[in-house]
């Protein structure tokens, strides 16, 4: 039985392995690229898994056709394996972290201590549980992967948003589908080039996160989407507020995740401290709305809408971002609970002014926000 390691990504290295032992041509090369592919996909299909390791490791006919059946047999291995695994724990492990015991793990994470030990916990088919896994009960051991996860789908998303196309008059990129749509009267005969060329994308997002102790299970997730986002995606303004307001774009442009955020909560004197969401959006809209917003700015907000503040000055700001922006997007990470009912002040005062309310609690509720923003 081959062992399990402790992520995807070791994982994969491990089939390459068994593919340089089956004939395949396999080197570090092919891995390294192997590796980046599988950040532009989505795990939540299992074919496109498949099909990247596929296009990027085979080199010829004969290695396509064995393919298929080394895939299968590795990753049901691993299968079994993590299935023994349980069953010798199954009364041992916790099945509920505090969130007490979450936060330590978090802290420990972004400080660089990981667990390197080997275990028998991880494979491709576990990102799709992750995906679906609350933010404020992952267990320590699956941080790394889960903030990977949620690093990629943040990539996916700008590099989607980026991918847009509309018609040339010039002759710059082919467009195959239109061109065969228009010949199809000539009878197949292609004598009509239809042209292509990169959609001119003038949407700008305005993202405001709130980093107050009350969401501090799920501020980190939540940066790390923004990090991702906004080193593909270079049309993004960041905000990070609790009781006042900082802007980051510069923080994530320039430092890896774990130093940004490091810098911010050594910076920002309110970091996992009370919440004054009116006075934050108030400094918003003094400093930053007259140059920041207009109808093709998406504004979204991430909060769980617990104010301390002044509700007043909250409804007011609200009103003036809503009025100059071309959509208002709230994220709550409660409304993924099924008995969640805005009953928060905050909360209650913000909803009339929001085009979208959702929720942010886990992958799966990041992942439809592609859906929502454009």
């Amino acid at each position: 039985m081959i062992s399990r390691l402790g992520s995807l990504s070791a994982n994969i290295v491990q089939f390459c392995r068994r593919l340089r032992n089956k004939g395949f041509a396999v080197g570090i090369e092919e891995e390294a690229t192997a590796l980046k592919a599988l950040e532009l996909i989505d795990f939540s299909y299992e074919n496109d898994f498949l099909l990247t390791l596929k296009a990027t490791l085979c080199r010829s006919k004969k290695q396509l056709d064995e393919f298929d059946a080394l895939f299968s047999e590795y990753w049901k291995e691993l299968a079994r394996a993590v299935d023994s695994k349980i069953k010798e724990e199954k009364a041992t492990k916790k099945l509920v972290v505090s969130p007490q015991e979450q936060f330590k793990s978090l802290k420990s994470w972004l400080h660089g201590n990981r667990n390197d030990d080997i275990e028998e916990t991880s494979s491709y088919s576990q990102m799709e549980s992750l995906s679906h896994q609350d933010f404020s009960f992952v267990p320590d051991d699956e941080l790394d992967e889960l903030m990977q996860c949620v690093k990629s789908l943040s990539k996916q998303l700008a590099a989607r948003a980026n991918r847009r196309y509309e018609p040339s008059h010039g002759k710059s990129m082919p467009d195959l589908r239109q061109t065969l749509r228009k010949n199809l009267r000539r009878g197949g005969e292609l004598l009509d080039i239809v042209y292509r060329q990169k959609k001119r994308n003038r949407i700008k997002l305005v993202i405001l996160c709130d980093v107050s102790r009350s969401m501090e299970l799920y501020s980190t997730f939540l940066l790390q989407f923004m990090f991702g986002f906004q080193q593909a995606f270079r049309r993004v303004e960041t905000f990070a507020f609790s009781t006042s307001l900082k802007r980051v774009t510069a923080l994530l442009k320039e430092y890896h995740f774990r130093d940004a955020m490091k810098m911010l909560s050594s910076e920002s004197s309110g970091w996992n401290g009370g919440t004054r969401i009116g006075e934050c959006l108030e400094e918003f809209t003094r400093e930053y709305a007259d140059k920041l917003l207009s109808r093709k700015t998406v504004v979204i907000i991430l909060s769980d809408g617990w104010d301390t503040g002044n509700i007043e000055l909250l409804e007011k700001n609200m009103e003036i971002i809503h009025r100059k922006a071309g959509k208002l997007i709230w994220l709550n990470p409660l409304a993924g609970y099924s008995a969640f009912k805005p009953e928060a002040s905050g909360m209650n005062a913000a909803l009339p002014f929001v085009d979208v309310f959702a929720s942010a609690h886990n992958v799966e509720s990041l992942r439809k926000l592609g859906r929502l923003m454009w």
